[in-house]
Protein backbone atom coordinates (compact mmCIF):
# COMPACT_ATOMS: atom_id res chain seq x y z
CA UNK A 1 0.00 0.00 0.00
CA UNK A 2 1.23 3.49 -0.91
CA UNK A 3 0.70 5.19 2.45
CA UNK A 4 1.19 8.72 1.13
CA UNK A 5 -1.47 8.12 -1.53
CA UNK A 6 -3.77 6.63 1.10
CA UNK A 7 -3.21 9.65 3.38
CA UNK A 8 -3.97 12.02 0.51
CA UNK A 9 -7.21 10.18 -0.26
CA UNK A 10 -8.20 10.07 3.42
CA UNK A 11 -7.65 13.85 3.81
CA UNK A 12 -9.57 14.56 0.58
CA UNK A 13 -12.50 12.42 1.76
CA UNK A 14 -12.71 14.35 5.03
CA UNK A 15 -12.37 17.78 3.37
CA UNK A 16 -14.96 17.07 0.68
CA UNK A 17 -17.34 15.20 2.97
CA UNK A 18 -17.68 11.97 1.01
CA UNK A 19 -15.74 9.28 -0.83
CA UNK A 20 -17.48 10.12 -4.11
CA UNK A 21 -16.53 13.81 -3.80
CA UNK A 22 -12.95 12.78 -3.03
CA UNK A 23 -12.89 10.59 -6.15
CA UNK A 24 -14.02 13.56 -8.26
CA UNK A 25 -11.48 15.89 -6.68
CA UNK A 26 -8.59 13.44 -7.13
CA UNK A 27 -9.88 12.08 -10.48
CA UNK A 28 -9.75 8.50 -9.21
CA UNK A 29 -12.39 5.75 -9.51
CA UNK A 30 -14.73 5.62 -6.51
CA UNK A 31 -13.87 1.97 -5.96
CA UNK A 32 -10.16 2.81 -5.73
CA UNK A 33 -10.82 5.60 -3.23
CA UNK A 34 -12.95 3.34 -1.02
CA UNK A 35 -10.38 0.52 -1.19
CA UNK A 36 -7.46 2.80 -0.27
CA UNK A 37 -9.28 4.11 2.82
CA UNK A 38 -10.20 0.56 3.86
CA UNK A 39 -6.61 -0.59 3.34
CA UNK A 40 -5.38 2.30 5.46
CA UNK A 41 -7.76 1.43 8.29
CA UNK A 42 -6.70 -2.21 8.06
CA UNK A 43 -3.03 -1.25 8.14
CA UNK A 44 -3.56 0.92 11.24
CA UNK A 45 -5.96 -1.47 12.91
CA UNK A 46 -8.28 1.47 13.53
CA UNK A 47 -11.61 2.76 12.29
CA UNK A 48 -11.00 6.26 10.93
CA UNK A 49 -14.35 7.11 9.33
CA UNK A 50 -17.99 6.47 10.19
CA UNK A 51 -19.76 5.82 6.90
CA UNK A 52 -23.34 5.46 8.11
CA UNK A 53 -24.43 9.10 7.76
CA UNK A 54 -24.93 11.09 4.55
CA UNK A 55 -21.68 12.91 5.29
CA UNK A 56 -18.53 11.17 6.49
CA UNK A 57 -17.77 11.56 10.19
CA UNK A 58 -14.42 11.07 11.88
CA UNK A 59 -13.85 8.76 14.80
CA UNK A 60 -11.73 10.10 17.65
CA UNK A 61 -8.76 8.16 16.27
CA UNK A 62 -9.55 9.57 12.85
CA UNK A 63 -9.40 13.15 14.14
CA UNK A 64 -5.94 12.60 15.60
CA UNK A 65 -4.71 10.84 12.48
CA UNK A 66 -6.13 13.56 10.21
CA UNK A 67 -4.00 16.24 11.93
CA UNK A 68 -0.89 14.09 11.49
CA UNK A 69 -1.68 13.41 7.82
CA UNK A 70 -2.17 17.08 7.06
CA UNK A 71 1.13 17.97 8.71
CA UNK A 72 3.02 15.23 6.83
CA UNK A 73 1.49 16.14 3.44
CA UNK A 74 2.15 19.83 4.02
CA UNK A 75 5.80 19.09 4.86
CA UNK A 76 6.15 17.07 1.65
CA UNK A 77 4.53 19.79 -0.46
CA UNK A 78 6.79 22.40 1.13
CA UNK A 79 9.89 20.28 0.45
CA UNK A 80 8.85 19.90 -3.19
CA UNK A 81 8.27 23.65 -3.56
CA UNK A 82 11.68 24.36 -2.05
CA UNK A 83 13.34 21.82 -4.38
CA UNK A 84 11.58 23.41 -7.37
CA UNK A 85 12.94 26.81 -6.39
CA UNK A 86 9.60 28.44 -5.54
CA UNK A 87 11.20 30.06 -2.50
CA UNK A 88 14.23 31.30 -4.44
CA UNK A 89 12.59 33.03 -7.39
CA UNK A 90 8.94 33.55 -8.39
CA UNK A 91 8.04 30.66 -10.66
CA UNK A 92 5.35 28.06 -11.19
CA UNK A 93 1.58 28.26 -11.63
CA UNK A 94 -0.59 30.59 -9.58
CA UNK A 95 -4.39 30.17 -9.54
CA UNK A 96 -6.54 33.22 -8.79
CA UNK A 97 -10.32 33.58 -8.46
CA UNK A 98 -11.90 37.03 -8.83
CA UNK A 99 -15.42 38.46 -9.29
CA UNK A 100 -16.36 38.72 -12.97
CA UNK A 101 -16.78 42.45 -13.59
CA UNK A 102 -14.20 43.58 -11.05
CA UNK A 103 -11.79 41.05 -12.54
CA UNK A 104 -12.31 42.17 -16.13
CA UNK A 105 -12.10 45.89 -15.39
CA UNK A 106 -9.33 46.09 -12.81
CA UNK A 107 -7.62 42.78 -12.03
CA UNK A 108 -6.77 41.55 -15.54
CA UNK A 109 -4.71 44.65 -16.46
CA UNK A 110 -2.68 44.11 -13.26
CA UNK A 111 -2.27 40.39 -14.06
CA UNK A 112 -1.00 41.19 -17.55
CA UNK A 113 1.53 43.65 -16.15
CA UNK A 114 2.63 41.13 -13.51
CA UNK A 115 3.23 38.39 -16.11
CA UNK A 116 5.41 40.75 -18.13
CA UNK A 117 7.46 41.44 -15.02
CA UNK A 118 7.76 37.80 -13.85
CA UNK A 119 8.26 35.59 -16.94
CA UNK A 120 8.64 32.35 -14.97
CA UNK A 121 5.17 32.58 -13.40
CA UNK A 122 2.09 31.15 -15.15
CA UNK A 123 -1.41 32.07 -14.02
CA UNK A 124 -4.91 30.65 -14.15
CA UNK A 125 -7.56 33.29 -13.48
CA UNK A 126 -11.14 32.18 -12.80
CA UNK A 127 -13.73 34.94 -13.26
CA UNK A 128 -16.58 33.89 -10.99
CA UNK A 129 -18.99 35.54 -8.56
CA UNK A 130 -19.25 32.23 -6.69
CA UNK A 131 -17.77 31.86 -3.20
CA UNK A 132 -14.85 29.59 -4.09
CA UNK A 133 -13.47 27.05 -1.59
CA UNK A 134 -9.70 27.48 -1.87
CA UNK A 135 -8.68 24.08 -0.49
CA UNK A 136 -11.25 21.97 -2.31
CA UNK A 137 -10.75 23.74 -5.67
CA UNK A 138 -6.95 24.12 -5.48
CA UNK A 139 -7.05 27.92 -5.69
CA UNK A 140 -4.09 29.89 -4.33
CA UNK A 141 -5.75 33.27 -3.91
CA UNK A 142 -9.24 34.79 -4.09
CA UNK A 143 -10.50 38.36 -4.24
CA UNK A 144 -13.52 38.73 -1.96
CA UNK A 145 -16.05 41.57 -1.81
CA UNK A 146 -17.60 42.62 1.50
CA UNK A 147 -16.82 42.14 5.18
CA UNK A 148 -15.11 38.83 5.87
CA UNK A 149 -16.10 36.30 8.54
CA UNK A 150 -13.52 35.23 11.11
CA UNK A 151 -11.45 32.34 9.79
CA UNK A 152 -7.96 30.88 9.72
CA UNK A 153 -7.38 32.46 6.29
CA UNK A 154 -5.08 35.43 5.75
CA UNK A 155 -6.86 38.55 4.41
CA UNK A 156 -5.24 41.66 2.93
CA UNK A 157 -7.27 44.73 2.04
CA UNK A 158 -7.06 45.50 -1.70
CA UNK A 159 -9.34 48.55 -1.72
CA UNK A 160 -12.90 49.79 -1.34
CA UNK A 161 -15.72 50.80 -3.65
CA UNK A 162 -18.84 52.91 -3.32
CA UNK A 163 -22.43 52.15 -4.26
CA UNK A 164 -23.44 55.18 -6.30
CA UNK A 165 -26.67 56.41 -7.88
CA UNK A 166 -26.14 57.78 -11.38
CA UNK A 167 -28.02 59.09 -14.41
CA UNK A 168 -27.17 60.70 -17.72
CA UNK A 169 -27.27 64.51 -18.09
CA UNK A 170 -29.98 64.09 -20.74
CA UNK A 171 -32.24 62.13 -18.37
CA UNK A 172 -31.75 64.71 -15.62
CA UNK A 173 -32.55 67.60 -17.99
CA UNK A 174 -35.83 65.92 -18.94
CA UNK A 175 -36.90 64.57 -15.55
CA UNK A 176 -35.12 66.71 -12.96
CA UNK A 177 -32.52 65.79 -10.31
CA UNK A 178 -33.47 63.89 -7.12
CA UNK A 179 -32.31 65.72 -3.99
CA UNK A 180 -33.11 63.08 -1.36
CA UNK A 181 -33.54 59.27 -1.68
CA UNK A 182 -37.32 59.59 -1.38
CA UNK A 183 -37.41 61.59 -4.62
CA UNK A 184 -36.53 58.42 -6.54
CA UNK A 185 -40.12 57.19 -6.35
CA UNK A 186 -40.99 59.80 -9.00
CA UNK A 187 -38.28 58.62 -11.42
CA UNK A 188 -37.59 55.76 -13.82
CA UNK A 189 -34.97 53.50 -12.24
CA UNK A 190 -32.82 50.68 -13.61
CA UNK A 191 -32.74 47.62 -11.40
CA UNK A 192 -29.73 45.32 -11.21
CA UNK A 193 -30.53 41.93 -9.68
CA UNK A 194 -26.99 41.37 -8.44
CA UNK A 195 -26.72 44.57 -6.40
CA UNK A 196 -30.13 45.54 -5.06
CA UNK A 197 -32.68 43.03 -3.82
CA UNK A 198 -35.85 43.56 -5.81
CA UNK A 199 -36.61 47.26 -6.02
CA UNK A 200 -35.35 48.21 -2.55
CA UNK A 201 -32.29 50.48 -2.55
CA UNK A 202 -30.45 51.09 0.71
CA UNK A 203 -29.05 54.49 1.67
CA UNK A 204 -27.02 55.74 4.61
CA UNK A 205 -25.73 53.55 7.44
CA UNK A 206 -26.33 52.92 11.12
CA UNK A 207 -29.15 54.99 12.59
CA UNK A 208 -29.39 56.99 9.35
CA UNK A 209 -30.00 53.93 7.20
CA UNK A 210 -33.12 53.96 5.05
CA UNK A 211 -34.60 51.79 2.32
CA UNK A 212 -36.43 53.20 -0.68
CA UNK A 213 -38.70 51.09 -2.88
CA UNK A 214 -37.91 52.48 -6.33
CA UNK A 215 -39.99 52.01 -9.50
CA UNK A 216 -37.85 50.08 -11.99
CA UNK A 217 -38.99 50.25 -15.61
CA UNK A 218 -35.93 48.23 -16.59
CA UNK A 219 -34.35 45.32 -14.69
CA UNK A 220 -31.13 43.64 -15.88
CA UNK A 221 -28.85 40.93 -14.52
CA UNK A 222 -25.60 42.55 -15.68
CA UNK A 223 -24.14 45.61 -14.01
CA UNK A 224 -22.44 46.55 -17.28
CA UNK A 225 -25.84 46.48 -19.01
CA UNK A 226 -27.23 48.74 -16.27
CA UNK A 227 -24.39 51.21 -16.91
CA UNK A 228 -25.04 51.17 -20.67
CA UNK A 229 -28.73 51.82 -20.08
CA UNK A 230 -28.00 54.69 -17.70
CA UNK A 231 -25.57 56.32 -20.17
CA UNK A 232 -28.25 55.98 -22.86
CA UNK A 233 -30.74 57.88 -20.70
CA UNK A 234 -33.02 54.98 -19.70
CA UNK A 235 -33.17 56.06 -16.09
CA UNK A 236 -31.35 56.22 -12.76
CA UNK A 237 -29.09 53.27 -11.92
CA UNK A 238 -27.39 51.98 -8.77
CA UNK A 239 -23.75 51.45 -9.76
CA UNK A 240 -20.38 50.51 -8.25
CA UNK A 241 -17.73 53.22 -8.29
CA UNK A 242 -15.02 51.09 -9.93
CA UNK A 243 -17.17 50.84 -13.05
CA UNK A 244 -18.28 54.45 -13.40
CA UNK A 245 -15.10 56.45 -12.78
CA UNK A 246 -14.49 57.13 -16.47
CA UNK A 247 -18.14 57.85 -17.43
CA UNK A 248 -18.42 60.33 -14.53
CA UNK A 249 -15.15 62.06 -15.46
CA UNK A 250 -16.31 62.35 -19.08
CA UNK A 251 -19.75 63.61 -17.94
CA UNK A 252 -21.61 60.77 -19.66
CA UNK A 253 -23.32 60.14 -16.34
CA UNK A 254 -23.69 62.21 -13.18
CA UNK A 255 -23.32 60.96 -9.60
CA UNK A 256 -26.41 61.67 -7.48
CA UNK A 257 -27.26 61.62 -3.75
CA UNK A 258 -23.60 61.18 -2.78
CA UNK A 259 -24.19 62.34 0.80
CA UNK A 260 -26.71 59.48 1.25
CA UNK A 261 -24.50 56.64 0.00
CA UNK A 262 -24.09 53.49 2.15
CA UNK A 263 -20.73 52.79 3.76
CA UNK A 264 -18.03 51.80 1.22
CA UNK A 265 -17.63 48.06 0.59
CA UNK A 266 -14.20 46.50 1.23
CA UNK A 267 -12.37 44.30 -1.27
CA UNK A 268 -9.78 41.82 0.06
CA UNK A 269 -7.34 39.18 -1.11
CA UNK A 270 -7.71 35.94 0.88
CA UNK A 271 -5.34 32.98 0.94
CA UNK A 272 -4.67 29.99 3.25
CA UNK A 273 -2.54 30.40 6.33
CA UNK A 274 0.71 28.54 5.67
CA UNK A 275 4.09 28.32 7.31
CA UNK A 276 5.96 29.58 4.28
CA UNK A 277 4.23 31.52 1.51
CA UNK A 278 5.47 30.54 -1.99
CA UNK A 279 7.42 33.36 -3.57
CA UNK A 280 5.12 33.43 -6.62
CA UNK A 281 2.18 34.29 -4.31
CA UNK A 282 4.19 36.77 -2.26
CA UNK A 283 5.44 38.46 -5.44
CA UNK A 284 1.90 38.76 -6.86
CA UNK A 285 0.56 40.25 -3.63
CA UNK A 286 3.42 42.74 -3.36
CA UNK A 287 2.95 43.69 -7.02
CA UNK A 288 -0.84 43.83 -7.23
CA UNK A 289 -1.90 45.31 -3.88
CA UNK A 290 -0.59 48.87 -4.39
CA UNK A 291 -1.94 48.92 -7.96
CA UNK A 292 -5.40 47.69 -6.95
CA UNK A 293 -5.52 50.05 -3.98
CA UNK A 294 -4.91 52.91 -6.38
CA UNK A 295 -7.61 51.64 -8.75
CA UNK A 296 -10.10 50.93 -5.94
CA UNK A 297 -9.63 54.08 -3.94
CA UNK A 298 -12.57 56.36 -3.27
Amino acid sequence: MDRLEAMTIFVAAVETGSLSAASRRLKLPLASVSRRVSDLEKHLGLRLLLRGSRKLALTQAGQTYLSSCRRILEDIAEAERAAAGEYLTPRGELTLSVPQVLGRVHVMPVVAEFLRTYPEVHMRVHLSDRNVNLKEENVDLVLRVGELPDSSMIALRAGWFRQMVCASPTYLENRGTPRIPGDLVAHDCIGYEGLAVGTNWEFGSGKNRESVSVPCRLVVNSIEAALSAAVAGAGIARMVSYLVDDPVKSNRIVALLEEYEPAPIPVSFVYPNQRQVPLKLRAFLDFSLPRLRERLSY
